[in-house]
């Protein structure tokens, strides 16, 4: 990099916020109700009459301020689930309002992740993702001590394209810039950073300092390395493999190969619909997800087995008889087997069949 001792300037990431708490009533009364205002009026033209009915309706059922409505409506369009002109909403919103708290946690990392702007508003769009910056640079420096805040809120990313800043950079920036002064005058935009770190999945804070959780068996391992060089993620992976051991706790009390039902030091978050074929939508999906023992995982990722709909191992043509024997009394339990499972598991079926011609 050059150049990067000229990076602080006065167009600092503008995270503001009307509610820091996300499961509170207002947080999600106001994203219910402009979610439903979407909805209702999608056929519409953006005005500013639409969003002062918009902000209207949100003052008369929470009993706010309409200059806290602004702000709130503001916060929902930053953090990515709601869009800018109120044109829709992140596809996961709905889903964020049913949920209980601990999936909550890991849909809102994945929307704030991949689609929040701090630069947005609702009559200004960006493609500048400050989040995800964030946790590439912690991906980068395997931590990120909490006084280099300030100095990263005033980092201009777009000079960044790989992504993400070094160590050595942020160090240099925190020793040329008047950083005292600057987080005086930033106190509140550096504590909402501070504070949304610690709210998102995968990230952990302790004595002073952040970084991401990792599975240890995921630390230079043949899955990781896999997952890299398929174009995956590694942050949004973490989650879609999360989710997937909490499902597995849900069920099986504990973490476990979703069809032998054993605690392997191991297990791969295999995906049902193949990831290269996924829709956005699909592609970090646990539905879409199996958890399994590295074995089932590459009998079902090249198409030897799949599963019936009852969750019985299918076997095709090209598994040996002695393997048949050994997994024929196996099987999916019921409870991993909801609706949409059941759809990404007739899609492997079918790309199963054609390639077992």
């Amino acid at each position: 990099m050059t150049g990067q001792q000229d990076q602080i300037y006065e167009d600092y990431w503008d995270l503001t916020m009307a509610w820091t708490d996300f499961n509170g009533k207002k947080f999600e009364k106001a994203l219910e109700l402009t979610i439903d205002y979407i909805d209702k009026h999608r056929q519409e033209e953006y005005s500013e009459l639409l969003y002062s009915k918009l902000q209207n309706i949100i003052k008369k059922e929470i009993n706010i301020l309409l200059e806290s409505v602004r702000k709130g409506i503001n916060e929902l369009v930053k953090l990515g689930f709601i869009s800018p002109f109120l044109r829709s909403y992140h596809y996961l919103a709905k889903q964020y309002l049913k949920s209980d708290k601990n999936e909550r946690k890991l849909i809102l990392s994945k929307i704030i992740y991949s689609n929040s702007s701090f630069q947005r508003s609702v009559t200004k769009d960006s493609n500048i993702r400050e989040i995800n910056f964030v946790i590439k640079t912690l991906e980068n420096m395997k931590g990120l001590d909490e006084k280099y805040l300030g100095t990263l809120i005033s980092v201009d990313i777009t000079r960044y394209p790989d992504g993400y800043i070094t160590l050595e950079e942020l160090e240099n920036l925190y020793r040329t810039s008047n950083q005292v002064e600057f987080e005086k005058r930033k106190y509140n935009q550096i504590g909402y950073l501070k504070g949304l770190l610690k709210k998102l999945d995968g990230i952990s804070y302790s004595e002073h300092c952040f970084y991401l959780e990792r599975d240890l068996e995921n630390i230079q391992t043949e899955e990781s390395q896999e997952q890299e060089q398929r174009g995956r993620d590694p942050y949004l992976q973490r989650i879609y493999k999360q989710r997937l051991q909490e499902e597995c706790l849900n069920v099986s009390g504990k973490i476990v190969c979703m069809v032998e039902n054993l605690a392997y030091p191991v297990l791969i978050a295999s995906h049902i619909k193949p990831f290269r074929d996924s829709a956005d939508n699909e592609k970090y999906d646990p539905n879409n997800g199996l958890l399994l023992s590295k074995t089932l995982d590459s009998l079902f990722d090249l198409n030897y087995i799949s599963f019936a709909d009852d969750g019985s191992i299918i076997f095709y043509k090209r598994v040996s008889e002695d393997v048949r024997n050994f997994w024929q009394n196996y099987k999916l339990d019921d409870s991993f087997m909801n609706e949409e499972r059941l759809s990404y598991l007739k899609y492997h079926r079918q790309l199963c069949e054609s390639k077992n011609k």
